[in-house]
């Protein structure tokens, strides 16, 4: 029997790769960089097609080749006949069906066969779509030292909104990593019973935990004596009445204290590790930073995979100290590549709250602007988990939409209010993912009052009658390109060199939930899905059903890089 290759999901970067190849020919097999063909230059294949995303623009095309760089192809910016066939005709794994295109004074404009991507995404099934286009290998330790004690166990109180980021972020990081194959595993490990932890789980962060008395004192001396046999290290004797140093006891009148003392400058020159402070010099070891080492040990021994990278996120306040904790790990023997994931400032202007304040805040406000909206059904526990949720997503949007590295200024005037309505992050978020819960569950009563029949299979639909512009935005610019968004969090962790730091575009996926809603929203009000159960009108009605379980499924496996839960109703 004959062997039927399944489709490939369509994908923007290999459509602009291969209309690139069509417009240039065979100059696609020269160099990728600096084309020279006589005195004229070739632009880089990702600079020849640009992918359009706004409204207005889709209204005309989909895909456009600039006329500076149809100029720099060819002479008067004239696009040969032959090659314009080639474009036209484009196909290929991967590649959007194109159904035609036009020089216009802007440039080479290109238009998608929509119906046909409309019935290869939605007809054949989204799964593809919804998760990396591939799948990784490897292990990655998220390391945040603002969980690890010093010497106490942080607690809400204790934990600033700062410190609070680099934990929501290593816990969205977590998600990404492991959507995309790699083993992740946290550090450090909490009492199963503190504060903290209760605190954590209240945001719907699952973090690794130990019995109360649970200790990590083997390994800890293990490291110590890595450390006191290193290369890099010093031991030197101090007398009574001066200090230990860092984080030491003062040493009794006639005591003699071995102090273990590593020169960190000495470590990253000579194993040769970029990006570290060259500030960094002679460093006194306490016991604290010892536990800290030790817990990563155990991080790195649960991880199942040999060689994982280590990512400490951490605040700016918090990275010199923590270059320091990474060059002392390396002192100690350990071989594993480690990243910095540096985040900025959280600012609250006119006030000063710790983390547990600030979700307190946070979690009155939503009650409130709740039973505003509600009114007296805001009761039970249906209620307070709806509104732990809301809660947990409206603190993740403030924190995680902006670019890690920069500072974050929040709003925490008790009269500023959370809203439940317009697009104010979180909340607005949640609440456009429960409208499509609401809009099936009206459906499926529909179907069993005999108003509406089954959803047929898609192979019997005519996905032509999706022609409202809503419709092809939001299938191009968030189902299709979905899958290439979530293969970026990982690709930092692959780049060789660069130093220390690693920048990652965290603050992606809450961009696009936060620009999905607001264009769905706005299909949403201006389009009845559920129109009158007339036959003639069942096509276009099921098409878009087809499209609406697709965002569905798309909000879901958005919010699971998250760790939020979709809220089904409001």
């Amino acid at each position: 029997m004959e062997n039927i290759e399944e489709p490939s999901p369509l994908r923007i970067s290999p459509t602009v790769r291969a209309l690139s190849s069509a417009l240039r020919g065979k100059r696609d097999n020269a160099p990728d960089t600096g084309r020279e063909n006589g005195d004229r230059m070739f632009p880089e294949p990702e600079k020849l097609w640009f992918k359009e995303s706004s409204a207005k623009n889709l209204r005309n095309r989909d895909f456009l080749s600039p006329t500076t760089m149809l100029n720099t192809l060819y002479a008067d910016g004239q696009v040969p006949p032959a090659v314009m066939s080639r474009v036209l005709t484009l196909r290929g794994s991967g590649v959007l069906p194109v159904a035609g295109g036009e020089v216009m004074g802007e440039g080479l404009r290109l238009r998608v066969d929509r119906a046909a991507a409309f019935r290869a995404v939605l007809a054949g099934g989204t799964t593809e779509y919804l998760k990396p286009s591939s799948q990784k290998q490897g292990g990655v330790v998220l390391n945040c030292p603002a969980l690890h004690p010093k010497p106490n166990t942080p607690t809400p109180d204790t934990l600033t909104l700062g410190q609070l980021r680099t934990v929501l972020l290593a816990d969205h990081m977590g998600a990404l990593l492991r959507q995309q194959g790699f083993a992740v595993s946290y550090c450090p490990t909490l009492p199963e019973d503190s504060d903290i932890i209760t605190f954590l789980r209240a945001l719907g962060i699952d973090w690794p935990t130990a019995p109360a008395n649970w200790t990590n004192e083997e390994r800890e001396e293990k490291i110590q004596k890595a450390l006191e046999n290193s290369p890099y290290s010093q031991r030197e004797t101090e007398r009574g009445g001066r200090t230990r140093g860092e984080g030491g006891r003062k040493a009794e009148e006639g005591d003699n204290e071995a102090v273990l003392r590593v020169n960190l400058k000495q470590v990253f020159q000579e194993e040769g590790l970029l990006g570290y402070d060259p500030s960094l010099g002679t460093c006194t070891v306490p016991r604290d930073s010892v536990s800290h080492l030790a817990q990563l040990d155990l991080a790195t021994a649960d991880c199942t995979v040999a060689m994982a990278t280590t990512l400490h996120v951490t605040s700016c306040q918090d990275e010199f100290r923590q270059q320091q904790i990474a060059v002392l790990w390396r002192a100690s023997g350990a071989p594993h590549t480690q990243r910095h994931l540096v985040c900025g400032p959280v600012k609250t202007p006119g006030s000063h709250l710790t983390a547990a304040q600030y979700l307190q805040l946070r979690r009155g406000q939503m009650k409130e602007a709740s039973e505003m909206k509600y009114g007296d059904q805001v009761e039970g526990q249906t209620w307070d988990d709806i509104i732990r949720v809301m809660t947990s997503a409206t603190v993740r949007f403030e924190l995680l939409s902006t670019v890690h590295t920069s500072p974050v200024t929040l709003d925490v005037q008790r009269e500023g209010g959370v809203s439940t309505k317009g697009p104010r992050g979180g909340v607005f978020v949640m609440y456009n993912c429960a409208r499509l819960h609401t809009l099936f569950d009206s459906y499926e009563r529909g179907v069993e009052k005999g108003l509406y029949p089954e959803i047929p299979e898609g192979s019997q639909l005519d996905f032509s009658a999706l022609k409202e512009e809503g419709e092809w935005l939001l299938l191009f610019n968030y189902l299709i390109p979905f899958s290439e968004l979530l293969d970026q969090s990982g690709q930092a962790l692959d780049c060789e060199g660069g130093g220390a730091r690693v920048s990652i575009k965290t603050e992606q996926i809450c961009k696009f939930l936060v620009s999905l809603s607001k264009d769905f929203s706005s299909y949403y009000n201006r389009v009845h899905v559920l129109g009158e159960p007339l036959p003639h009108l069942f096509n276009q009605m099921f098409c878009r059903l087809y499209l609406l379980r697709a965002l569905r499924e798309l909000y879901h496996s958005a919010l699971d890089t998250l760790n939020l839960p979709p809220i089904r109703q409001l």
